[in-house]
Parts: C-alpha cells; structure tokens; sequence
C-alpha cells in the first residue's frame, strides 16, 4: 500500500512514517519544510499527488498551534480549510482509494464536566479560531464524502511524546523543568493547572490513524483519546517525578489562552467498536520518553 503523509516531517507525521513503514506500507511524505508544496497551492498539490499515486493519504498538515490562531486567525483558517479542500481535491484527481484528515477535540468547544466523555454526537461549537478552521475542515471532508471519496476523520485529543515541539504544554513543560534543574532554579511558570486534558501517546495515536484508515466507515468522524483525564498540574507533578527533582510551579497568566477549556476527556468507543484499536502505551512511559528526549535539548 502507498501511503502519502501531508506534515510528514512534523511530530505526528515522523512517527506516523515510522509505524506505517513497521507495517509494510510504502510510506511517502510530504512537508512545506521540507520544500513541498504549500497547501493553499493547489496545482502543485494536485502535481504531487497524480505523480505519487498514493492508495491512501493522511492529511496532517496544517496551523497546529492553538495559541498562535488567536494571533492570525484568517492564515490559520486558510491552512486548514482551505488547505484541507486542496488536499481533497488532489485525492480525487488522482484516485486516491483512502483518505484521513485529522481534526481535533477543539472542535467540541466548552463541554460541561457533567457531560464528559465527550461522544461523536455531540454537537460541534469551536471556541478558537483553530476549532474553527478545523471544524470548517470536517465539514469538507463531510461534503467530499457524500460525494463519494472515501474520506474519514481522526478528532484527536491532546497527544504527546518524544519529539514534540516546546510549543505544546507537556514538551513545554518537561523543558523548563530541565533547564530549572540543571540551573538550580526554585520555580518555573505555568499556564492554568487545573485544567484537565485526555492524554494519549503519538506512538498510539498513529496506530489509531491506520486503523481507521484500514478498518474506518467513509464519511465518519472518530474520537482519537485515552478516555481517561488528568490535570495539568498531575502532568507537570509525573514530569519532575521523572526528572527526580521537586520545582514549584508558578501560575503565569502570560501563557494562558484566551479560551481555555476547563475540561476535556473523550469516549473512544467508536474506535473501538469500528476498528479494534485501544491505547497501549502507559502514562508514565510516555512522561519518561518526553524527560529522555528533551534532556539532549538541555545537555
């Protein structure tokens, strides 16, 4: 099976090559850092794409960062709506059988704790200019789908592991912790800590992404998530422990968003039900790897 990886050299898309060449697949990627095309440029795109002739597409590439939507939102929406509509048509122009584009949790906006785990069927109400763009990114999928190309997506939830950029919370924090460490710093900053998030592992996360593509309904939307919650502050708490150090941890209001969802935790019963994946890789491995690959950062 070809598979081509929109945002193959990104955190997701590294290990997404990884897993997917474990499994025979021949894997091809594509990146705008690497020189590949630029999403909003459909010709090249569509360039790419009936040259390659992949049997399946991932589509991860995109505006990643929430923060940073707050700050350009039409780039962001643009990146990932109208980048979405230009990888879709490019799939069909050259055939492609399956195609997976990633969303996010974001999309859910602000859910009451008392209706936590999030379900499929709950109605979509962004609270960012990026759950918006991605939300604006499903409903194409939708509409390709009921076209005929056999699309799915993957609404993941926070995930995190080695290699993850210092732009996301637990890469962000596992840096400051280090390099508190190592210079003999009593404290660090933090964003909110009581805000409570589903955790799951990229190296689980991709498997996820296979699966659906192997074993997904066209047209369906899968929860990608732990379906388990911890705080911010259990996270930052599991990151020091791994350090083997003790950091107090000073709330900043500079590193808050200007919408935070207070809770997040999704049910996974649709992906399991559909394509037998579960979780595999426990917390704590997940917060020892993240410590082990940013020490080099700091060493």
């Amino acid at each position: 099976m070809i598979a081509l990886i929109t945002g193959g050299s990104g955190f997701v898309g590294r290990h997404l090559a990884d897993h997917l060449s474990d499994c025979g697949d021949e894997v091809i990627t594509t990146d705008i850092s690497d020189g590949g095309p630029d999403l909003l440029d459909q010709d090249a795109i569509s360039e790419l794409f009936l040259a390659v002739r992949p049997d399946v597409v991932y589509h991860l590439a995109g505006q990643a960062d929430v923060g940073a939507s707050w700050e350009n939102p039409r780039k962001t929406f643009r990146i990932n709506a109208e980048g979405t509509l230009n990888v879709l048509t490019a799939c069909r122009q050259a055939s492609v059988k399956k195609v997976l584009t990633v969303s996010s949790a974001e999309v859910y906006g602000k859910v009451n704790s008392e209706e936590l785990p999030v379900k499929e069927t709950f109605p979509l109400a962004p609270a960012s200019p990026y759950a918006v763009s991605k939300a604006a990114a499903e409903t194409i999928s939708i509409f390709e789908a009921s076209r005929g190309l056999n699309v799915m997506c993957a609404r993941s939830f926070n995930h995190f592991g080695p290699g993850q950029s210092a732009h996301f919370v637990a890469s962000a924090l596992a840096l400051r912790i280090l390099q508190a460490k190592k210079d003999g710093e009593a404290a660090i900053p933090t964003g909110r800590l009581d805000t409570r998030r589903d955790f799951t592992d990229v190296r689980d996360v991709v498997r996820a992404y296979r699966s659906i593509i192997c074993n997904g309904t066209p047209g369906e939307s899968y929860n990608v998530c732990s379906g388990q919650d911890r705080t911010i502050g259990e996270l930052a708490e599991a990151l020091m422990a791994a350090s083997e150090c003790s950091i107090d941890l000073v709330p900043d209001a500079s590193l808050q968003r200007p919408s935070d969802l207070p809770a997040l935790r999704g049910d996974n019963t649709k992906i399991r039900s559909h394509t037998g994946w579960e979780p595999i890789v426990k917390f704590e491995k997940t917060v020892k790897d993240i410590i082990d690959s940013t020490q080099s950062l700091i060493n």
